[in-house]
C-alpha cells in the first residue's frame, strides 16, 4: 500500500494570522498602558506538601506594574512571613516549605493584583491545597467462602486522598490479576465476579491505591477467596451488582467525560448492551470499556442529557437499569471583553457575555473594585453585560474586570481602556521577504498601531494602484491575504497606514516558488528474506529551494545499520531480514513545504517449522497428532505435510504420511501394527517448505496378523522343466509383526491335483523343478508372521518353462501384387506344437538374383515379424524383375521354430531408373556426340532409349521438340547436321516393356563457324537443317516454328566436383532470374537416407562441402529456392582415401615433368651403354638386375623411392567418379613377384571379362565392385606410363 501526504503552508500561515490578530491589539510597550495579567497559577492548585509552593502571577504594563496579594479575602503581608518571598520584577510568590515550613499552614484562597498609574488588573482566585495520601485503616479481613457459580464483590474502599488515587488489583508477585467479562474492576475500585469458578481460589487478592502527586502506592491487606464446588452447578439469570435498583441519576458538567457503569451477576456470564432511550448514542464520541460494562462519552453537552439503559442478558433471561443523565454547565464565554484603545473624544464599548446551566450572573469591577463603589467616570455607563464609553478622556484609562458565575464555577476576565493620541506606526519590519508555494495562500503582514485606529491600504509595485477585488482578502489586523498565489503574484507590495495624526508606509517582498513534488514514489514491495530491495523517491523542486530527503521506517528514524544505504533518490536495503518489515516513508522538506510518500515492505520467507507436537487418542490403528504452527513469515501457510519414521524397521528414514490444509493443526492418522512411529510436520507456503519440526514422541503399535499379501505374483518358467514363482515382498511396516514369511502354493491347472505348499523365509522367489513343458499352473502366495496368516490370497495363472516350437508353418503361398509388393499366406501351426506363448510369425525373404543381368550378388536376408496368430502379411520394397525366396517360422517366448521350405517367387518388370549418365562431347559446327550409361536399375529388359531434343535461341525461345528411339544395345550416338553455334537441350530416358523411366537432361552448344562458311540463320519459324544420326538411317528434315518461353528459364547445369579426403568443391553454371538462392543437397551414393541440405550464402556458383568421410562415394545435386523445386541432375564423386599427410599431385608439376625427361634421357644413355657393353659381352650392373628380374616393366624408377603422387588429368582436376579405378597406393615393391596374377588382379578380387581378358591394373589396390552394368574407363597411372615408356 502506498500513500502520499503534503503539509501545506496554509495551516502555518493561518496560525500566524491568528497570532497577528491578537498582537494587533497589543499596545507597544514604549507607550503608556494599564497592567495586563500574562501568567497565573490554576484556580484549583494542589501542591506537593514536600516541595516549595510557587504561586505564579506575571503582568506587563507601562509604567511596569507593582504587585500585591490577598489571602482568604484579606491583604497578605508577605514582609511579615519569613517563609514567603516575591520574585523580583514579578508578582510570583515562593513559599519555602523545604526549610521548615508546613504546606497545611498555607492552605487558602489567594488573589494577585497588578497596579500602575493607569489601572489595576487582578488574577483568578487561586485555591491552594496540599495533596494527601493517607494509609489504609487497619481492619481484619475474613476469608471469603463462595459456592461455585455464585457472584462475589471484593471491596477496596481506598482512603480518601487529594487528588483521588488510581486503583488496581494485583497478587503477591506484583502481577496484575487477569480480568474478563466474568471478572472486572468497577469505577469505585471494587473487584466484581459475575460468577466464581474453582480457579478463582487464592489468598492474595490485593487492592493497590496509587497517589500520583506524591508518587506513592498504598496497599490493602490481602483478601482470601475459597471456592467450594457443589454438583450440579446451578445456572442463574442476570442480576445487577451495580448500580442497584432499576433507576439512578447522574449529573455531569459540560465538556467533561461521562462514565456510566453496569456490572451484572449470573451464570452463564451475562453480556452487557447499552442504549439511549428516545435517541442514538452520539457517534464518534461514544466508547465502550471494561468489556462493555462501562459506557464512555467524551466532551458531553446539554444534548447528551437523557435516559441511558444498560441491559444484561444470558440464556436464562435479562436484567436492566436506567440511568437518568443531566448535563449542567459551569460558565463559559460567548464574548469575552477585549482591551480597548481609544483616542481622546472617541466612543467605545466593553462586552462581557457568558452562558452556563444555570445561567451565570454577570458583575463588573473597575481596577479590582466593584464598579458600584468605584470612582465615578462620566464617560462610562454600565448596561448589564456591556459598558458604554462616550467622549473619553485620558483620565478614563482603567482596567475593568467581568465576573460570570453560577453554582458550578466562575469566569474572570480583565480588559483595559487605554486613552492615547498616537500617529500611525507600522510594526512589521521594512522590506520583509515572504516566500510561498504556488497555488497556496500568501499572507503579507502589516502589523500597526495608532490612536485613533489607522486605516490600512495595500498597493502592488512602487506606483501601483490600490488593491481591490475578490482575489484579495483584507484582514482587520492589516494582513493582506492572496488566497491562491500564482507565479505572477511575485513582486513588491506596499502597506500604507494613516489616521488624523499622520501617515506611514512599508514595503514587503513576495516570491512564489514551484511546489516540491515526488514524481517517482516508492512502491509496495514483497521480498524474500536475505534478498535486496530498493525504494525510489525521485523529486522535482524549485531551483531556488534546497530540499532535504529523510527516510523513516514506521514513522521513526531508520535503524543504525550499514545494510541501509540511502542514495540521492533511493533507499536500498541489503540482506533483508524479518525485522525490516514495515512502512517506509520518504519525506522531502524545503523551507516552504513538505511532501511525503510511503510504501510497505513485506518480507516473506519459508515458514518457521511447527512446534509442540503432541500425540493424543492413541489406539491400535490410529492416533491424533496436533501441533502449533510456526511464524508464516508474511506468506500464508497453504498446507502441512506429515511424515513418519519407523524406528523399528527403517530408523532415520522419513516417509510421507499425509498432508492437510494450512488452516488445520490436528489430524487423525491411520497406523499399521508393529511400527514404532515418530512424526514430524513440515509447513508449506508459496515461498517453499519449512524445516521439519522436532519429532514427536514415539508410539509403538501392537503386533497383528498381516493385513495384505505380496503383490505382483507371477509364474514364469526359466527352463522347459521348471516354474519360477516371483512376488514383491512386503515392506517392513506391512509385516504387522515379527517373523515375516511366505506360504507359496501351486497346482497344475485343469488337473484334479491337490495344492503343493512350502513356507519360505522373507524372500521374493521360489523355483519349482520337474514340471512339464509349458503347462498352466494356479499359484498363490500368502504372508504370515509369528501371530498368524494374512487373509486368503487370490490365485494367479502362470506357466512352466517354454521350449522351441516343434513344427514349421505349412502351405506357404505367395501372391505377387506388383513389381515391388507381394502378399504371403501360410497355415497356422497347432498350438500344442508351439510349446510356449505364441508371439507371432517371422517371414525371412531375400533376393536371389536380378533377372535382367543374371548375375548373383551377396544375399541379404530381410525379416518381417507379424504379431499374434496372423496368417498372412505384405512384403514391401521388392525390386522389380527379380527372383526371391522366402520361408516362414513360428515364434514363442523361447525362440523360433523350424523354417518352412523355401518358396521361390519372381517380381514382374518395372520402369527403369534414369540412365546412369549422359555426356555430350566432340562438338563441331554441325554435330554433337552423345554417350550414356545404362540405368543403374533397369528393372526389366530394356527395349530402347528415347532421346528428345530442341534448340534454344538467344532470347530463350524453345524450338521444335524432336524425338528419336534408339536401340537398347547402343551406348553412343553422333547427332549430325545441326545448326552451328546453337544451344540444344536434350532429354534422355530408357524404356522397358512396362514403360519409360525417369529422364536425364543435358545441354550442349555446337561451335561457331570459324571458317566463315555461311550457315542458315536460326530464328523464329526455323529450326535446324537436315540432321543425320549415326545409329539410324532415317533422315529428318522437319522445320517447325519456335515457341516463345519465359526469357529467364531457370536451369542449373555442368555440376562439377573436385574432392579431397574430407571435403569437396562443388561448382555449377546457372541461367535464370537474378538473385537466386542456391542450395546443395548431398548424401552417400546408394544409400536410402534423406538428402542433407546446405544453403549457399549469396548467389555464388560454388560451394565447399566439409566433414566428408574419406574413401566414400557421394551423390550431389544443386537446386534453387523459390523456383518450384528446380534442381540439377545428380552427380557422383568419391572422396580421397585417408592418408597420414596430404600429398601433392606431382604428376602435373613442372619440376616433375622436367625430372622425368631427365630420367628418360639418363635411361636412354644407359641403354646405349648397355647395348655397347652387350656387344662387347661384358658384365655390368644393369645386366645383373635384368637377370634377377625377368620383367623390366615393374622395376621402380629408383631403388630408394618407389612411391609416386596421385595422378590426374592436367586439364581437369576433378577426382574420378564412382567406378573409377584410380589407385590410392602408388607404391610398387621391387621384391614382389612379377608373374603373379593375384598381384596383378588385386588378389582374389581380380576379375576376367567374358572373353577371358584380365581387368585391373598394376597398382596393387583392391577396388570396390562397380555398380551393375557400369564400366568406367580409367587414366593410366604414372607408374604404368613410365613402365610403358621403358
Amino acid at each position: 500500500m502506498m500513500k502520499k501526504k503534503s503539509i501545506s503552508a496554509s495551516k502555518a500561515s493561518l496560525v500566524l494570522f491568528l497570532c497577528q490578530m491578537i498582537s494587533a491589539l497589543d499596545v507597544p510597550l514604549d507607550l503608556l498602558q494599564p497592567p495586563t495579567i500574562t501568567q497565573q497559577s490554576p484556580k484549583d492548585y494542589i501542591v506537593d506538601p514536600r516541595e516549595n509552593i510557587v504561586i505564579q502571577c506575571e503582568a506587563k504594563g507601562k509604567p511596569p506594574p507593582s504587585f500585591s496579594w490577598t489571602r482568604n479575602g484579606t491583604h497578605f503581608d508577605i514582609d511579615k512571613d519569613a517563609q514567603v518571598t516575591m520574585k523580583p520584577n514579578s508578582g510570583t510568590l515562593v513559599i519555602n516549605i523545604m526549610n521548615g515550613g508546613k504546606a497545611e499552614a498555607y492552605e487558602g484562597v489567594y488573589q494577585c493584583t497588578a497596579r500602575n498609574e493607569r489601572g489595576a488588573a487582578i488574577s483568578n482566585n487561586i485555591v491552594i491545597r496540599p495533596s494527601r495520601s493517607p494509609l489504609w485503616t487497619k481492619e481484619k479481613l475474613e476469608p471469603n467462602q463462595v459456592r461455585e457459580g455464585d457472584s462475589l464483590v471484593l471491596h477496596c474502599r481506598p482512603p480518601v486522598g487529594l487528588p483521588p488515587p488510581i486503583i488496581f488489583w494485583m497478587d503477591n508477585a506484583f502481577q496484575r490479576l487477569p480480568q474478563s467479562e466474568r471478572v472486572s474492576q468497577g469505577l469505585n475500585g471494587d473487584l466484581y465476579f459475575s460468577n466464581v469458578q474453582p480457579e478463582d481460589t487464592r489468598e492474595d487478592y490485593i487492592c493497590y491505591a496509587r497517589f500520583n502527586h506524591t508518587q506513592t502506592i498504598q496497599q490493602k491487606q490481602p483478601i482470601s477467596v475459597k471456592v467450594f464446588s457443589t454438583k450440579p452447578v446451578t445456572e442463574r439469570q442476570p442480576v445487577l451488582l451495580t448500580p442497584t435498583g432499576s433507576t439512578s441519576t447522574k449529573v455531569e458538567l459540560r465538556g467533561n467525560v461521562l462514565l456510566l457503569e453496569c456490572i451484572a451477576a449470573g451464570l452463564p456470564t451475562p453480556v452487557i448492551r447499552w442504549i439511549k432511550e428516545g435517541g442514538e448514542l452520539p457517534a464518534n464520541r461514544t466508547f465502550f470499556e471494561n468489556f462493555k460494562k462501562t459506557l464512555k462519552i467524551i466532551d458531553v453537552s446539554e444534548a447528551d442529557s437523557g435516559n441511558y439503559k444498560c441491559i444484561a442478558r444470558n440464556i436464562l433471561g435479562s436484567a436492566h437499569h436506567v440511568i437518568s443523565v443531566t448535563v449542567k454547565a459551569a460558565p463559559y464565554w460567548i464574548t469575552a471583553p477585549r482591551n480597548l484603545v481609544l483616542s481622546p473624544g472617541e466612543d467605545g464599548t466593553l462586552i462581557c457575555r457568558a452562558n452556563g446551566n444555570p445561567k451565570p450572573n454577570i458583575s463588573w469591577l473597575a481596577n479590582g473594585v466593584p464598579i458600584a463603589i468605584a470612582p465615578e467616570d462620566p464617560s462610562r455607563k454600565v448596561d448589564g453585560d456591556t459598558i458604554i464609553f462616550s467622549h473619553v478622556q485620558e483620565r478614563s484609562s482603567a482596567v475593568y474586570q467581568c465576573n460570570a458565575s453560577n453554582e458550578y464555577g466562575y469566569l474572570l476576565a480583565n480588559a483595559f481602556v487605554n486613552v492615547l493620541a498616537e500617529p500611525p506606526r507600522i510594526l512589521t519590519p521594512a522590506n520583509k521577504l515572504y516566500q510561498v508555494i504556488a497555488d497556496s495562500p500568501a499572507l503579507l503582514d502589516c502589523a500597526y498601531f495608532g490612536s485613533p485606529k489607522p486605516e490600512i491600504e495595500w498597493f502592488k509595485g512602487v506606483k501601483g494602484s490600490i488593491l481591490r477585488g475578490s482575489e484579495y482578502v483584507f484582514h482587520d489586523n492589516g494582513t493582506l491575504e492572496i488566497p491562491v498565489a500564482q507565479k505572477d503574484s511575485t513582486g513588491t507590495y506596499t502597506c500604507v497606514a494613516r489616521n488624523e495624526l499622520g501617515k506611514i508606509q512599508n514595503e514587503v517582498q513576495l516570491e512564489v516558488k514551484d511546489p516540491t513534488m515526488i514524481i517517482k514514489q516508492p512502491e509496495y514491495k514483497v521480498i524474500q528474506r536475505y534478498g535486496q530491495v530498493s525504494f525510489e523517491c525521485i523529486i522535482k523542486h524549485d531551483s531556488t529551494l534546497l530540499p532535504t530527503v529523510i527516510w523513516l521506517k514506521d514513522n521513526d528514524e531508520l535503524p543504525d545499520d550499514e545494510r541501509f544505504l540511502v542514495g540521492k533518490d533511493n533507499l536500498t536495503i541489503m540482506n533483508v531480514t524479518d525485522k525490516d518489515d514495515g512502512t517506509y516513508t520518504c519525506i522531502v522538506n524545503t523551507t516552504l513545504d513538505s511532501v511525503s510518500a510511503s510504501a510497505v515492505l513485506t518480507v516473506v520467507a519459508r515458514p518457521n517449522p511447527p512446534f509442540d507436537l503432541e500425540l493424543t487418542g492413541q489406539l491400535e490403528r490410529s492416533v491424533e497428532l496436533s501441533w502449533i504452527p510456526g511464524d508464516e513469515n508474511n506468506s500464508p501457510i497453504t498446507n502441512f505435510v506429515i511424515e513418519y519414521e519407523d524406528g523399528l524397521h527403517e530408523s532415520g528414514v522419513w516417509h510421507y504420511q499425509t498432508e492437510v490444509p494450512g488452516t488445520q493443526t490436528t489430524v487423525q492418522l491411520k497406523l499399521s501394527p508393529y511400527v514404532n512411529y515418530s512424526f514430524r510436520v513440515i509447513a508449506v507456503n508459496e515461498i517453499g517448505r519449512s524445516q521439519p519440526s522436532e519429532p514427536s514422541e514415539q508410539y509403538l503399535t501392537k503386533s497383528a496378523n498381516p493385513d495384505e499379501n505380496p503383490s505382483n505374483v507371477q509364474g514364469i518358467g526359466s527352463e522347459p522343466d521348471n516354474l519360477v514363482i516371483t512376488w514383491e515382498s512386503l515392506k517392513g511396516f506391512q509385516s504387522n509383526g515379527p517373523g515375516l514369511q511366505y506360504k507359496v502354493s501351486w497346482r497344475q491347472k485343469d488337473v484334479d491335483d491337490e495344492w503343493t505348499s512350502v513356507i519360505v523365509a522373507n524372500v521374493s522367489k521360489y523355483i519349482v523343478s520337474g514340471t512339464p513343458t509349458f503347462v498352466p499352473y494356479e499359484i498363490k502366495v500368502q504372508a504370515l508372521n509369528d501371530l498368524g496368516y494374512a487373509p486368503e490370497p487370490s490365485e494367479v495363472i502362470g506357466h512352466s518353462g517354454e521350449d522351441l516350437p516343434m513344427v514349421a508353418p505349412g502351405n506357404v503361398q505367395v501372391h505377387v501384387i506388383n513389381s515391388t509388393l507381394a502378399k504371403v499366406h501360410w497355415d497356422p501351426v497347432p498350438l500344442k506344437t508351439v510349446r510356449g506363448h505364441l508371439q507371432g510369425y517371422k517371414v525371412y525373404y531375400w533376393k536371389v538374383q536380378s533377372l535382367s543381368r543374371r548375375s548373383r550378388r551377396h544375399v541379404e536376408k530381410k525379416i518381417l515379424t507379424f504379431r499374434g496368430n496372423k496368417t498372412f502379411g505384405m512384403l514391401p520394397g521388392l525390386e522389380p524383375y527379380s527372383s526371391y525366396k522366402l520361408n516362414v517360422r513360428v515364434v514363442n517366448g523361447k525362440g523360433e521354430g523350424p523354417a518352412s521350405p523355401d518358396k521361390v517367387f519372381k517380381t514382374p518388370e518395372g520402369v527403369p531408373s534414369s540412365p546412369s549418365f549422359l555426356k555430350i562431347t566432340n562438338p563441331t559446327l554441325d554435330s554433337l556426340t552423345l554417350e550414356w550409361g545404362s540405368p543403374t536399375h533397369p528393372n526389366g529388359v530394356l527395349t530402347s532409349y528415347i532421346l528428345k531434343f530442341q534448340p534454344i535461341n538467344n532470347t530463350h525461345e524453345l524450338g521444335p521438340l524432336v524425338e528419336i528411339r534408339i536401340p537398347a544395345n547402343e551406348s553412343s550416338l553422333i547427332l549430325k547436321n545441326l545448326n552451328y553455334s546453337t544451344r540444344y537441350k536434350f532429354y534422355f530416358n530408357a524404356q522397358t516393356s512396362v514403360g519409360s523411366g525417369s529422364q536425364i537432361t543435358e545441354e550442349a552448344v555446337t561451335i561457331m563457324d570459324e571458317a566463315g562458311i555461311l550457315r542458315p540463320a536460326v530464328g523464329a519459324g526455323k529450326g535446324y537443317s537436315e540432321t543425320l544420326f549415326a545409329t539410324s538411317p532415317v533422315m529428318h528434315t522437319v522445320r517447325p516454328t519456335f515457341y516463345k518461353v519465359q526469357p529467364l528459364y531457370p536451369r542449373i547445369r555442368n555440376v562439377t566436383t573436385a574432392a579431397a579426403e574430407t571435403y569437396a568443391n562443388i561448382s555449377w553454371e546457372y541461367e535464370g532470374p537474378d538473385h537466386a538462392n542456391f542450395y546443395v543437397e548431398y548424401g552417400v551414393a546408394g544409400s536410402k537416407e534423406d538428402w542433407k541440405k546446405e544453403i549457399v550464402n549469396g548467389s555464388r556458383s560454388f560451394f565447399v562441402l566439409k566433414g566428408l568421410t574419406p574413401g566414400t562415394a557421394y551423390k550431389v545435386r544443386v537446386g534453387a529456392e523459390g523456383l518450384s523445386g528446380f534442381r540439377s541432375s545428380e552427380d557422383v564423386f568419391e572422396t580421397g582415401p585417408a592418408m597420414a599427410s596430404r600429398q601433392v599431385d606431382i604428376a602435373t608439376q613442372g619440376w616433375f615433368i622436367g625430372l622425368m625427361c631427365a630420367v628418360a634421357l639418363l635411361i636412354l644413355i644407359l641403354l646405349i651403354v648397355c647395348f655397347i657393353r652387350r656387344n662387347k659381352g661384358g658384365k655390368y650392373p644393369v645386366k645383373e638386375k635384368e637377370d634377377a628380374h625377368a620383367d623390366p616393366e615393374i622395376q621402380p624408377m629408383k631403388e630408394d623411392d618407389g612411391t609416386f603422387g596421385e595422378y590426374s588429368d592436367a586439364e581437369d582436376h576433378k577426382p574420378l567418379k564412382k567406378g573409377s579405378r584410380t589407385p590410392s597406393d602408388r607404391t610398387v615393391k621391387k621384391e614382389d613377384s612379377d608373374d603373379s596374377l593375384v598381384d596383378y588382379g588385386e588378389g582374389v578380387n581380380g576379375q576376367f571379362n567374358e572373353d577371358g581378358s584380365f581387368i585391373g591394373q598394376y597398382s596393387g589396390k583392391k577396388e570396390k565392385e562397380p555398380a551393375e552394368g557400369n564400366e568406367s574407363s580409367e587414366a593410366p597411372s604414372p607408374v604404368n606410363a613410365m613402365n610403358s615408356f621403358v
